[in-house]
């Protein structure tokens, strides 16, 4: 019997140890929200950063670290609430020390900070301090703890607004702007020893502060230990930020609130599945992914809103509604869209209605141009917004109101001005491009009196400002078509070929032109047209706007001489170097990063370029730039984004480039293929479907498409459809060391463009 006992004894030990080898085995294993390093481009190459930030998949309670970028070595306080440069809102500041050094907001020096998507952490120099957050979605918990053995303070700003202790719990607000206020309810699980007002750097016994820096201190005793503050956030009053913390941490601690950021995160992520590549491609993938959920943020409340855009208080009927895209459709219109249309189209389909909803607030109704958090912003150039409507509804997203949609998008075109980064009322630019097609460009040294709505800091941008309004009437055009409206579709369809009026025949580019309809002259594509290129682009010159024809690739194809004239001036365009000292040339145009020949990987109007020559029977070029700027410019650190990351447009590259397919043409609704960093990738669709890439072979040097399978059948064509995808199935792609160049060629290989019926203006 003993013998047996201990034979079982020993079995069962072998038994613990093998289980724990296998936990500990699977503990090793990375989750998809492992993979997420959100400190990849936080220095930026010449624009602005990337900012490591802690929120929950499209909600509004977002944390980034109070710094400029990663080269800054102290942190402005630890705020309740800060979308990176957007808004901030509160500041929580931590001390320990002389009290007549006490400020506002406290300047940090800070060590072993680690930022995840559900969580941050970080010592304050000096004292030591120890900081850990976990966020929910209107809600968070900071968790401060004191190494010191001596009294410490807490202090609350609000920068402008009002602070409030009532023995229990601190509120207030913060003006955000006229009109738009954000509220905090905030409760300690320990009671402060006192409480203060810091006023002129002077602590007073009072339990409210009102006006600029509004400061409440709370004191602890040496022997606090860790202080936990729930806390939540609302746009609506202070008892619906009470309401939210409630409903969101005040039960949980702040393990149990990162673990679930961490479910949520991962849950999120696996929507996409890849296999193959580096840790590194992995890592890059992940982290754009996690990017292009940050914009736009839910600020539904208990079934209400409050809307920035009139300031009232309305009932959800989208539940919820969503907000602050932080970023003109000028660029969002590109990826982030399309990237959120394929994923998420039941979200798409909410954002696109809270968008139309923005568009009744408005002063006077019209396809908004940049909406931002706390208010209707001007940005940029065009409305491509009115493309994304029409991608979506091209794509089977059907349940938005499409005539409100066109409304809107007309009046845009038709009742705002076409100026850069304006939102005034059509003037004199409108009615001078809607009679004769173009948007007229000033000689060098020329004084602005034509245009008085263009700003001095924008300039004409005119030939840029005609191609994009010639974009914008090609989806109103499709638009009207689709809803039966022959006239609106026959006078949109006749000006979305507004772009052959600059086309200038003798140099192949696109060229400026002025009120006389002369070309301006001399001349320089790469340096003229002012700093930035304001004159006459929009963050990028000359080569850039060559190619920026993306609706209707044929014809431009067509107007440079055909094939293989377009494909050499494409060649060209990767391969020509700057003629000036790269100082020179950034300093001219600091939006063209990321530059490889005259190409700027960095800069939206970019982005599809690449792609083209697959429209060219020279697929396999494609294949190649995007694998070398793909390695190029993405990579796993601080410097790993080569430009503005603009709310996701440039990480919505990296994910569709990186699985191998691009929407070169939103609206259109086909996929350009290029060439999958990964050997397997998975993606989740609506409907419990899923469509799977699989390349056979892959590897940095197998990078060329050898054949192609999809669903079962050869595919000998750069593209598929979108319905090829949505349904489900898969795309096998053999691949190799070598070009196939008589892949995906031949005179039915190409990618649609422009599919829309005949108009007056198609034989002009």
């Amino acid at each position: 019997m003993k013998y047996l006992q201990i034979h079982i004894a020993v079995f069962l030990v072998m038994c613990f140890i093998n289980a724990a080898g296998l936990k500990a085995q699977e503990s090793d294993e990375k989750d998809f929200v492992d993979y997420v390093n959100p400190y990849i481009g936080n220095i930026s190459h010449l624009l602005k950063p990337t900012h490591p930030a802690v929120h929950l998949p499209n909600s509004y309670l977002c944390l980034t670290p109070d710094r400029d970028d990663n080269t800054d070595i102290t942190l402005r306080g630890l705020p309740l609430v800060r979308s990176e440069d957007y808004y901030s809102a509160f500041h929580l500041s931590p001390f320990q020390g002389d009290i007549s050094e006490m400020k506002p907001v406290i300047l940090y020096g800070y060590d072993n900070e680690k930022v995840t998507p559900y969580s941050y952490s970080v010592i304050l120099d000096k004292k030591e301090t120890e900081i850990n957050f976990g966020v929910s979605h209107q809600s968070a918990i900071y968790q401060i703890k004191f190494e010191e053995k001596e009294d410490g303070y807490l202090i609350f700003n609000s920068a402008r607004g009002e602070m409030k202790w009532d023995g229990k719990a601190l509120s207030g607000h913060q003006v955000l702007k006229e009109g738009v206020r954000a509220y905090v309810y905030l409760l300690p699980d320990q009671a402060p020893m006192a409480n203060y007002v810091l006023e002129n750097r002077v602590l007073k016994d009072k339990s409210q502060a009102e006006g600029k820096n509004a400061n409440i201190v709370l004191k602890y005793s040496k022997d606090s230990g860790e202080i936990n503050l729930r806390y939540g956030i609302s746009f609506i009053s202070v008892e619906q930020a009470k309401k939210n913390m409630e409903g969101e941490v005040l039960e949980n601690d702040i393990a149990g609130l990162q673990l679930e950021g961490r479910k949520i995160w991962d849950n999120t992520l696996k929507k996409i599945k890849v296999e193959g590549g580096s840790e590194d491609d992995k890592t890059v993938f992940y982290t754009a992914l996690y990017r292009n959920f940050r914009f736009p943020v839910s600020i539904a409340e208990d079934g209400n809103y409050f809307s920035p855009f009139d300031e009232k208080i309305h009932k959800d009927n989208i539940k919820p509604f969503y907000s602050g895209l932080h970023d003109s459709g000028w660029n969002a219109y590109l990826g982030v869209r399309p990237l959120a249309t394929l994923l998420e189209p039941e979200r798409e389909e909410k954002i696109l209605n809270s968008m139309l909803e923005v568009s009744s607030q408005l002063e006077y109704f019209r396809m908004p141009r940049y909406i931002g958090l706390t208010e209707h912003k001007v940005g940029m150039i065009s409305n491509h917004y009115i493309i994304s409507f029409l991608d979506a509804y091209n794509k089977g997203i059907t349940g938005f109101d499409l005539e409100k949609a066109f409304r809107a998008g007309k009046s845009a075109m038709m009742e705002r001005t076409l100026a850069p980064v304006s939102d005034e009322p059509a003037g004199e630019l409108n009615r001078f491009y809607k009679q004769h097609g173009y948007v007229p460009a000033l000689w060098e040294g020329q004084k602005e009196k034509f245009l008085p709505q263009v700003k001095p800091f924008t300039n004409r941008m005119a030939l840029a400002v005609t191609l994009g309004a010639a974009h914008d009437d090609w989806a109103l055009a499709q638009m009207a078509e689709e809803l039966g409206m022959q006239e609106d579709f026959d006078y949109f369809c006749e000006r979305s070929f507004n772009y052959r009026k600059l086309y200038n025949y003798g140099t192949g580019f696109f060229h400026p032109r002025d009120k006389s309809g002369r070309f301006i002259l001399p001349i320089d594509y790469v340096y003229s047209g002012g700093l930035a290129g304001r004159d006459f682009y929009d963050e990028s010159n000359g080569w850039i706007y060559r190619f920026a024809l993306q609706y209707n690739i044929e014809d431009g194809i067509e107007m440079m001489g055909g094939k293989e004239v377009f494909a050499s001036n494409l060649d060209e365009l990767f391969s020509k170097p700057f003629p000036e000292e790269r100082n020179v040339q950034l300093y001219r145009y600091h939006n063209q990063t990321g530059i490889v020949g005259h190409f700027s990987m960095g800069n939206e109007p970019s982005f599809h370029i690449p792609y083209l020559y697959n429209y060219l029977e020279k697929p396999w070029k494609t294949q190649k730039h995007i694998r070398i700027l793909m390695k190029q410019w993405f990579r796993n650190d601080l410097l790993g984004i080569p430009g503005d990351e603009d709310a996701g447009a440039l990480s919505a590259f990296i994910v569709f480039s990186s699985m191998g397919f691009y929407p070169v043409s939103p609206g259109v609704p086909v996929y350009n293929i290029g060439s999958p960093v990964f050997n397997k990738i998975n993606i989740e669709l609506s409907g419990n479907r899923n469509f799977a890439i699989i390349a056979k072979d892959n590897s940095e040097k197998n990078k060329y498409i050898q054949s192609a399978i999809l669903n079962g059948k050869p595919l000998n064509k750069p593209w598929f459809s979108h319905s090829d995808v949505i349904k489900g199935g898969r795309l096998t792609l053999q691949m190799g060391p070598r070009p196939n160049k008589n892949w995906g060629i031949g005179p039915d290989a190409s990618p649609p463009s422009m599919p829309l019926s005949e108009c007056s203006s198609s034989d002009k």
